[in-house]
């Protein structure tokens, strides 16, 4: 077991709050405290007996606080070794105290760096003393129990508490892991702020402390967790937890509604892929046009919107079987009716800025790209053929352009106006693609005479526009750069079709 009971310990914290009943458990198991700086202070004023760090060293605090702590006496103190003579011999010979407890946590790094703070000041807040007294005592935890946040001061008094003010290995290795993941934690995002204008950083480092378990991954046979915190970006008023497939769609209509700020919209995914867009007057309008793409594919889906659900929205969303709603708001008399189903997951979206680098693993590594944050709008487009698109074209170019750069290539989205009105995703031929988004349109009832078309990458054969032309359709957007181009624009000066290129790509595997 290693039973070591705690008969000193070094506190050095930057955060004072919920440290006292720490204080006070120690207090009562007569524990010597040593200390320094604010936080001596803080424990003199609760009354404790503490002895200066300074009086151990015979070193001031000095230059400007910068070293306090970093001396041979204190990390002795801690790291010499409880069952070796000779260590034990030359903590004698040096009259170094030991330190059976070190209860630190590290400046505030990540808050300055996200308060926008001066370079000078982010850098004041590289903290070496605490990283390394966290370190020296996570290294010794066969004799040294580490606590290297404040989250932990709960834990620690109930252990003090149960254990008479003593430690088991067990114990103290448990804190040795904690306080490993706070130093690699703090080193990462050091690092990732020093090298952040690097053209290509020199190491791939990420770091989330914040994680739970799933229900299981993709399939039930496959474990799953989500590193991250959800509380950041939701705050979830109803219905059962997240799932692995949940969070992929919910990213997916995340980024989806991102193109949308402006008037109502409403989205709704399934398996990353949008099956409803539309744009409206009203929220009402929107879902109803949405719903009206592909309600087959609704059944179980992922919904957004970008304006408050308010109760005629809402009457309408209650008719369908649905996963996940995402919306800003929520008026009080529609979340009240969407949460007449237990289940029914409704999470009310924080304006966050989310990350601008992703990332996932592949064969045995991880690649890492810029979000695609392009957005082509009218300014945009060169026309490429004879004839321009009209205002009522252009508007349909817009909306279709970004549904498309949110959907599985290859593919092809079809709408008119401000509503979508099918696509065909993740196809091997943009041909298949394209002959997918007709015949789904079709089958609820779209008219395709002046809808208009847009595809993620450019056309290397003329079939594509021949075939929307045969559909009715009269208006084309995609990036160019094909050597047969001109193939695709004599037959839309063929059949009088516009077409705008845009210079842009926007696959999405």
């Amino acid at each position: 077991m290693n039973t070591v009971k705690i008969k000193s310990a070094l506190i050095s914290v930057y955060y004072k709050d919920g440290l006292e009943p720490l204080v006070r458990e120690l207090q009562k198991q007569g524990v010597t405290f040593y200390s320094t700086g604010g936080t001596q202070d803080f424990l003199e004023k609760l009354g404790v007996e503490v002895v200066p760090v300074e009086t151990v060293t015979d070193y001031p605090s000095i230059f400007g606080g910068r070293v306090k702590t970093l001396h041979p006496k204190i990390f002795g103190g801690i790291l010499h070794r409880r069952g070796h003579e000779q260590d034990q011999q030359e903590l004698r010979h040096f009259q170094i105290p030991a330190l059976d407890l070190v209860i630190v946590d590290l400046y505030p790094f990540e808050e300055t760096v996200a308060s926008g703070a001066s370079e000078e000041d982010i850098i004041e807040k590289i903290d070496i003393g605490g990283i390394s007294l966290i370190r020296a005592a996570a290294k010794n935890f066969q004799d040294v129990l580490i606590v290297s946040n404040r989250e932990q001061y709960g834990e620690v008094v109930e252990l003090l508490q149960a254990k008479d003010g003593s430690t088991d290995l067990s114990d103290r290795k448990r804190f040795a892991a904690k306080a490993f993941d706070v130093s690699s934690h703090y080193d990462t995002h050091i690092f990732q702020h020093l090298s952040k204008e690097q053209e290509l950083a020199p190491a791939f480092k990420q770091s989330e402390r914040t994680s739970q378990a799933l229900r299981y991954g993709e399939n039930p046979h496959q474990a799953g967790t989500f590193y991250g915190n959800l509380d950041q970006l939701f705050d979830k008023l109803n219905g059962k937890e997240l799932s692995y497939n949940n969070l992929v769609d919910v990213d997916a209509a995340v980024l989806l509604m991102a193109e949308f700020a402006n008037q109502p919209a409403v989205a709704i995914l399934k398996h990353t892929n949008a099956c409803g867009v539309a744009v409206a007057d009203t929220l009402h309008q929107a879902y109803l046009n949405a719903l009206a793409c592909d309600p087959v594919s609704a059944f179980g889906g992922v919904i957004i919107a970008n304006k408050t659900i308010d109760l005629a929205t809402a009457q309408e969303l209650n008719k369908l079987f649905f996963e996940v709603l995402i919306a800003p708001a929520f008026d009080q008399d529609a979340l009240e009716l969407l949460s007449s189903k237990k289940n029914r997951i409704l999470l009310r979206q924080k304006p966050v800025q989310l990350p601008t680098k992703l990332f996932k693993t592949l064969l045995n590594g991880v690649i890492e790209q810029d979000k695609d944050s392009a957005t082509e709008t009218a300014k945009d487009f060169k026309t490429a053929t004879n004839r321009a698109p009209s205002p009522e074209e252009v508007e349909g170019l817009e909306f279709a352009l970004k549904v498309c750069k949110h959907t599985k290539s290859n593919t092809i989205v079809l709408a008119k106006g401000n509503q979508l009105l099918a696509s065909g995703v993740g196809q091997t031929s943009r041909v298949d693609a394209l002959r997918q988004a007709i015949e789904k349109a079709r089958s609820f009832g779209f008219d395709l005479q002046g809808a208009v078309m847009a595809s993620d990458a450019f056309f290397p054969f003329p079939d594509c526009v021949t075939i929307a032309s045969e559909a009715g359709i009269t208006a084309v957007v995609q990036p160019g750069g094909s050597i047969k181009d001109q193939d695709s624009i004599d037959a839309c000066n063929e059949r009088n079709m516009a077409m705008v290129m845009t210079g842009v790509r926007h696959f999405k595997h």
